[in-house]
């Protein structure tokens, strides 16, 4: 047994892993979910998990952003509950697979700095890395959040999420991003707004194609 084996079953032990969903106790689980979640979320169906948004080809969504999911992205995000992202990059990683989407290298929506100092790391990123060990592809950073912005959730419509991020994202590690098909990862996805954003910096700066995985969509 490897060290940082035995530690986990140390930390299994002070702190049980329990679903990040419903936060029920794990004994005997996959996926690090529950059975009846595993059974009971509101998944999107695979025949309508796909949607296009300007800039983006296609952005797949296992999950609706409603009840127990919501509660779990609020605690993921703001509750410092990281472990979360394993969980949440396994199902993506599926439905990437199921879709055969095409890409050379994945990024993520990023957080400005004083974002990312308030809050210790950004949940975008772990979601990325996650799915790169699943994926095998690389996971670079190729954006940056040059000016701070107050969150998405606090606009009321699609005129507002656009003009709240217009020019706030500037590209980085230009020859990675150039003739590229690219996957940039975020959590949630609404009007599309940021992520069509982000695709048209990506764009901007020589990416050949851009599509986005998120761990949730709009219900609505």
């Amino acid at each position: 047994m490897t060290v940082s084996i035995f530690f986990e079953h140390v930390l299994d032990l002070l702190f049980p892993p329990r679903c990040p969903f419903c936060r029920a106790l794990l004994q005997d689980y996959e996926k690090n979910l529950c059975r009846k979640c595993s059974s009971t979320l509101p998944s999107v169906p695979e025949a309508a998990d796909s949607q296009s948004f300007r800039h983006i080809e296609r952005c797949v969504s296992p999950l609706y952003y409603t009840g127990k999911v919501r509660e779990s992205l609020l605690r993921y995000k703001f509750g410092g509950l990281r472990i979360y992202a394993k969980t949440y990059a396994v199902l993506m990683a599926e439905r990437l697979e199921k879709r055969e989407l095409s890409f050379d290298v994945i990024t993520w929506v990023p957080l400005s700095a004083k974002r990312l100092r308030s809050r210790g790391y950004d949940q975008a990123k772990l979601l990325a890395v996650e799915i790169a060990k699943r994926c095998g592809a690389p996971c670079e950073c190729l954006l940056i959040k040059a000016t701070d912005t107050p969150p998405q959730s606090g606009t009321h419509s699609r005129r507002e999420r656009e003009s709240n991020i217009k020019g706030v994202y500037r590209p980085t590690a230009l020859p990675l991003i150039r003739d590229r098909n690219i996957l940039i990862v975020d959590d949630i996805v609404t009007t599309g707004s940021t992520l069509g954003e982000c695709a048209r910096v990506l764009k901007a700066a020589g990416a050949k194609s851009v599509s986005a995985v998120t761990v949730a969509r709009s219900a609505n």
